[in-house]
């Protein structure tokens, strides 16, 4: 009989790392992790397999698939110590996607699974919180309604905010559990009204509906344009990975976060990341609320009044950085990874091998190759060649005359100057018209992904440096300023301000994702200075190479500048006749 169901936790597992084909590359790491013994909540994964079988059999499983599942779930129960379903101990779950290649935000998630009427007062009894247990029942069926029964948010959206009206308050925190009871039964009652039917209730149902979402947000427009810009085949399909829920917005004993085990930005290795106290995941990567650094550090280093986590939770963090460096010995790269803290209990949710920019490759590579981590051929063999382009773009001009208007945090390094615009469309409409184009939202979702293609570069006034655009631009080579909280747009009238400078759209400006500086109109850029880690790298590749001619180049221009950075020879890439025909002169030989 095929597995289609693998199961993980409590020291143990059924995959490993090196099955991610089956497995996905969430589902593959949490078998990993699992298996050295860090604190991995306990689940299951139904692998890509499944999914292949989902799309061939027009959105069926196969047979033997419910019983497998039942087998998983029941081992989850017991290595949790909760059950499924009951008024008493509810077991709650997540269910979240997981291809083979990381595609972050492109499909769908749905966390506190299992939750109804009868649960919601069984998780206030044990947590002995009834805000909390609200809070979590308005999450879910927000987030199930949206992604399983296909409702558009904004429905939702408008009620939260008439409630927040209500108790005359600004944020969501500031709720009372009367508040979010009351919530929860106006959105079930928006649902009845979207698809005439009820909310469904019983958990099981939920399962399946999460689980079969899933799968279809394989196919949803985002994820089919991601998969486009990154060469990820369709057929290779997505894990469904089910796991036991734990909370990060339990009380002030609990958190939630996202961090890298070294700078994904500049490649440094420092400890790199953000958290919430008292939140769920998607506050910290959607921006909701301003996050807080984790180390102290870097809170000075970003000028930040928020206390980081090695002040809040010392013990914890210290834990964090020990899982840190066996993370990074046993996968020897970077790792990207989440985690979240529920009544001072630190919990491991994923890692995976974290995207960065081509500064930050450059350095982390030849890091960790001096650290002896890795060796020097594989350092060379982990650089892409348009990584190494990336390198190759301007950076502005130190001595040029500059209006910064506002500041934000330096998410994605470079610069970028273009006609702003606020929506995805607008920025691809422009940019196949031939503009240069910056896209500015107030915060960017997995809708955004053309967009962020599109643009030169992407500003937004919410979120950190692990939110959603600056994980996007990074792994994008793109420009990033995320969080400048200073600027003010209005997406109806088509325009930002900052204080009194208002910039419609059309109008230009230039963001430094060095500095974090938002720039008023174009600045001049000079050319890229390579040394450092490039330097190392080029001569280490000098210890590899055979070949000689390290340039190809089709004008002067192109070829002055690949002996500039170091070309020993140069390949001419026109034809004969394109170089006589036209009156160039004959070039020299080359060497």
């Amino acid at each position: 009989m095929v597995q289609w169901v693998y199961n993980f936790g409590a020291g143990a597992a059924d995959g490993r790392a090196e099955m991610k084909n089956l497995l996905g590359g969430k589902g593959a790491n949490l078998a990993e992790m699992a298996s050295i013994g860090l604190p991995v909540p306990p689940g299951f994964t139904l692998t890509t397999e499944v999914c292949t079988r989902f799309y061939e059999d027009k959105c069926t499983y196969p047979t033997e698939l419910k019983g497998q599942v039942a087998k998983a779930l029941a081992r989850v129960e017991e290595r949790s110590g909760q059950k499924f379903g009951d008024a008493t101990n509810p077991l709650l779950l997540s269910v979240r996607s997981g291809a083979r290649a990381s595609m972050p935000g492109m499909m769908d998630t749905v966390l506190n699974l299992g939750l109804n009427d009868w649960t919601v007062a069984a998780l206030a009894k044990r947590s002995g919180d009834r805000r909390f247990a609200y809070d979590s029942y308005r999450r879910f069926v927000q987030m199930y309604s949206d992604v399983v029964l296909g409702i558009e948010l904004s429905h939702f959206e408008k009620l939260l905010e008439r409630a927040k009206q209500r108790r005359g308050v600004k944020q969501d925190h500031e709720l009372v559990a009367e508040d979010l009871e009351k919530l929860v039964m106006d959105y079930k009652a928006r649902v009845h009204v979207e698809i005439g039917m009820d909310f469904p209730e019983d958990p099981h149902e939920q399962l399946w509906g999460a689980v079969g979402a899933v799968f279809n947000s394989w196919m949803n427009q985002r994820a089919k344009t991601y998969r486009q810009l990154h060469d990820i085949p369709e057929s290779w399909g997505t894990a469904v990975n089910v796991q036991a829920m734990v909370f990060g917005n339990m009380g002030s004993d609990c958190a939630t976060g996202v961090a890298f085990t070294r700078n994904p930005s500049n490649g440094a290795n420092d400890f790199y990341g953000e958290f919430l106290v008292n939140a769920q995941g998607e506050d910290v990567v959607a921006g909701i609320r301003t996050p807080q650094e984790l180390t102290i550090k870097a809170r000075k280093s970003h000028g930040s009044d928020l206390p980081s986590l090695e002040e809040v939770m010392p013990n914890i963090f210290r834990e964090l950085c020990t899982m840190r460096q066996q993370l990074e010995t046993h996968y020897k790269d970077m790792q990207d990874i989440e985690f979240t803290i529920q009544q001072n209990k630190l919990y491991m949710l994923q890692t995976r091998t974290g995207k960065r920019t081509a500064h930050a490759a450059l350095q982390i590579a030849v890091d960790m190759a001096n650290e002896g981590l890795i060796s020097k051929s594989q350092a060379l063999m982990r650089l892409k060649p348009e990584l190494i382009d990336q390198l190759l773009h301007p950076t502005l001009d130190p001595k040029a005359k500059k209006q910064v208007i506002a500041k934000g945090l330096p998410a994605s390094p470079g610069a970028a100057a273009g006609k702003v615009v606020f929506s995805a469309d607008e920025a691809v409409r422009r940019a196949k018209d031939g503009e240069k184009v910056l896209l500015v939202r107030i915060e960017t979702s997995p809708d955004d992904i053309h967009g962020l293609h599109a643009a030169e570069g992407v500003l937004t006034t919410r979120g950190g440096m692990t939110s959603h655009a600056a994980v996007v631009a990074r792994g994008m080579g793109r420009p990033c300023v995320a969080g400048a909280g200073a600027v003010q747009v209005d997406y109806a009238a088509a325009r930002l301000s900052v204080g009194s400078v208002t910039v419609q759209e059309g109008q230009i400006l230039t963001i430094d994702g060095v500095t974090g500086e938002v720039i008023l109109g174009e600045v001049p850029t000079v050319p890229p200075q390579l040394s450092g880690a490039f330097g190392i790298i080029m001569a280490w590749a000098d210890e590899y190479r055979t070949l000689q001619v390290r340039a190809n180049a089709e004008t002067p221009n192109d070829a002055r500048q690949a002996k500039e950075f170091g070309a020993q020879g140069i390949g001419l890439v026109r034809t004969e006749h394109m170089f006589f025909d036209g009156g160039w002169p004959r070039p020299p030989a080359c060497r």
